[in-house]
């Protein structure tokens, strides 16, 4: 018998689970682990900021989901993983054993490594998390009585940037629709290179077609800028030249502002030579696998991903949930040939299928595979994407509630987008 542990129960931690236990033998079990009872879809969360929904629309009850399928759920946050001892080390002084590691915890915010930063005694909202949603809410709400400037985007280290141009855009709609927009000036400030970069060195023409949504709706630009400090009201930014060296330094009055953090590794596995590198992010061989501890695998945005090349400002790649949902299968099977005594074969396929949802538009993309160079490199854009985008939110939630294996992800872009439309993008 075989114990499994997982660490971590977001969107990866959680089908994880799901669709491991359709792998593995009947005397093996299952252990999921996680700080949070409680499921939230992350991508809702701009709407949440500006109202459009509640957390209860968005939340999964997983101790429920779990105890169904028969999979040990333990509500304790982890303190620190002993790889050597096959030993996880939980905040309340227990301990669990392991045969198997799964590592999903996602990333540990960093707000800490910019002064102001951030919704906890910063001067910026978060839309990373769900409380971080509401509380950016409630501060937009505030804002909506004495408009002014806003300021949104990604500081550098950031490892995600499709949410900050879903917000920057979703705060758009809500004000003209509030008929407060001629109020606000809006500049988006970011780490990355060119606008639509995104950390993948950019997919089809996202470049150009936010380049021209941002022109459309009045919105200025900062790229390759650093966040230097961040005061109440004011956000002190650097330009960066190709070599490093700083062109310009700009404060940045703000009203309201929503800056996404950089990301780096949770405690509980910082600083485990050959488990994580020096930021904290898991590494993996092609099968998930971690080299030094091969039980050990991990998944999701947790994982250590190089960037796609140098760029003037630190820029992370992003783990997108179709790319996400690819390792989970992966793993899934994999383990499950380690248990019979079989060796792993099956290597994710890392494409990325998105839906930035704007508002009353948006922007879709397909790359496959997700880093570069690519087979498919296809995005668009329309209204469609927005009323996709929600279809799909309805989709992916009743799906995770059921408990079911299948891959969401996979199944519910191509029904958004449609079949005939990704074979279309894939024939060229």
């Amino acid at each position: 018998m075989a114990h499994i542990v997982i660490l971590g129960a977001g969107l990866g931690g959680s089908i994880m689970a799901y669709e491991l236990s359709e792998q593995i033998r009947k005397e093996d079990r299952i252990t999921v682990v996680t700080k949070e009872t409680k499921y939230h879809f992350v991508p809702s969360n701009p709407w949440i900021a500006v109202g459009w929904r509640k957390p209860e629309d968005i939340t999964i009850d997983l101790a429920d989901t779990m105890r169904k399928k028969k999979i040990e759920f333990r509500t304790t946050a982890a303190q620190k993983v002993h790889p050597a001892e096959n030993r996880l080390e939980l905040i309340d002084g227990t301990s669990l054993d392991y045969d198997y590691l799964i590592i999903a915890t996602g990333p540990e915010l960093a707000f800490d490594e910019i002064e102001g930063l951030g919704p906890h005694g910063g001067h910026t909202q978060s839309i990373c998390h769900v409380d971080h949603a509401l509380q950016a809410n409630a501060a937009f709400e505030a804002f909506c009585k004495n408009p002014g400037p806003i300021v949104v985007g990604a500081v550098q280290g950031a490892s995600c940037f499709g949410p900050a141009y879903e917000f920057l855009f979703i705060l758009d709609t809500e004000l003209r629709r509030r008929k407060i927009r001629d109020k606000v000036p809006m500049t988006f400030v970011t780490s990355e290179p060119y606008i639509g970069h995104l950390g993948l060195d950019g997919v089809g023409d996202t470049k150009g077609l936010l380049e021209s949504e941002m022109r459309n709706h009045h919105i200025k630009w900062m790229t390759s800028t650093r966040v230097k400090k961040v005061e109440q009201g004011k956000m002190t930014v650097e330009e960066i030249n190709e070599d490093g060296s700083v062109k310009a330094e700009k404060d940045l009055p703000f009203g309201f502002s929503m800056m996404l953090p950089p990301f780096r590794g949770v405690e509980a596995v910082m600083g485990i030579e050959g488990l994580v590198n020096p930021r904290g992010f898991t590494i993996v061989d092609e099968h998930q696998r971690n080299p030094k501890f091969p039980n050990i695998f991990s998944i999701g945005v947790c994982v250590a991903i190089p960037p796609m090349g140098p760029t003037p400002v630190p820029c992370g790649v992003p783990k997108t949930g179709f790319m996400i949902e690819s390792m989970v299968t992966a793993t899934a099977h994999n383990l499950g040939q380690v248990l019979r005594g079989q060796e792993p074969d099956n290597v994710g396929t890392w494409n990325a299928v998105c839906l930035a949802d704007f508002g009353d538009s948006g922007v879709a993309f397909v790359a496959q595979p997700q880093i570069p160079p690519r087979n498919v490199n296809w995005a668009s854009s329309g209204k469609w994407v927005h009323l996709a985008k929600i279809a799909f939110e309805k989709y992916f939630i009743r799906k995770v509630k059921k408990g079911t294996s299948e891959p969401y992800y996979e199944k519910a872009m191509m029904k958004m987008i449609g079949i005939d439309k990704l074979k279309e993008i894939q024939k060229g």
